[in-house]
């Protein structure tokens, strides 16, 4: 058995005294893990960063056997987003998530493309944090919790909406949402459209994705608890909104 494909590292980890098992995300393939020979050491260590862009071969004499990879660089990110914690904390985030969320195999082709877009962004120094608002929202779309943000839940109106049910995932407007307005969660317009969102915005955006990431996703896979990543991530963008 035999593929070729690019695909984003998620993450890897040391096998015996040499070798590294990886997992990558492509859009054929899914996440997919294998191991490299001779991953652990000086020639391949720093191309296996997780976030890196890699060209890979899968090979193995049965399918569902781990296989192994032949994977050579084609895009680093890493170290261009080394010296600002935000970004780092947001490419980390992006790869734990995925390797979080993702099943094993199962191609999600939309995904893997906002997914290296999002990351190229921040690998650019691009004003990228209400992109990964809406990234965490695809994410809860490709794993069958999407948000219904196209209008009220309560009116049937798409004007005015500012609020989600923590319930049902749909919008609210502020007119729909009377008395309740307290228990419901912010929708920030860069959530619902792509648009540019201030950081107070991004971080409420992130309080209703982080809601659902938890309560709806997280609880479907056992109870696992989300990646720590993304909490830094959450932590290093109020510091910076802090810090104005």
């Amino acid at each position: 058995m035999e593929w070729r494909g690019e695909g984003l590292l998620l993450a890897v980890r040391r096998h015996g005294e040499s070798a590294a098992i990886i997992e990558v995300f492509t859009a054929a393939q899914g996440r997919h893990a294998g191991v490299v020979p001779g991953g652990a050491g000086r020639r391949m260590a720093p191309v296996l960063q997780p976030g890196a862009q890699l060209a890979l071969v899968w090979r193995a004499r049965l399918d569902d056997h781990i296989g192994t990879f032949a994977a050579e660089p084609l895009r680093a990110r890493a170290a261009a987003v080394m010296a600002d914690p935000p970004a780092l904390a947001a490419l980390a985030s992006v790869c734990a998530l995925l390797a979080f969320a993702l099943p094993e195999r199962a191609p999600h082709p939309g995904l893997y493309a906002a997914s290296v877009a999002l990351l190229d962004a921040v690998a650019a120094g691009a004003d990228w944090p209400a992109a990964y608002l809406r990234w965490e929202r695809r994410l809860l779309e490709d794993t069958g919790y999407g948000l219904d943000l196209a209008a009220c839940a309560v009116t049937g109106t798409a004007e005015g909406l500012a609020y989600v049910s923590p319930r049902s995932g749909r919008a609210v407007s502020r007119a729909g949402a009377g008395a309740w307005a307290a228990r419901l969660l912010p929708l920030p317009p860069c959530l619902a459209a792509e648009v540019p969102g201030t950081a107070a915005e991004v971080l409420a955006g992130l309080a209703t994705t982080g809601h659902f990431l938890h309560h709806r996703l997280a609880s479907a896979l056992g109870d696992r608890a989300l990646p720590a990543a993304r909490a830094r991530l959450v932590a290093a963008l109020a510091a910076a909104a802090r810090r104005g």
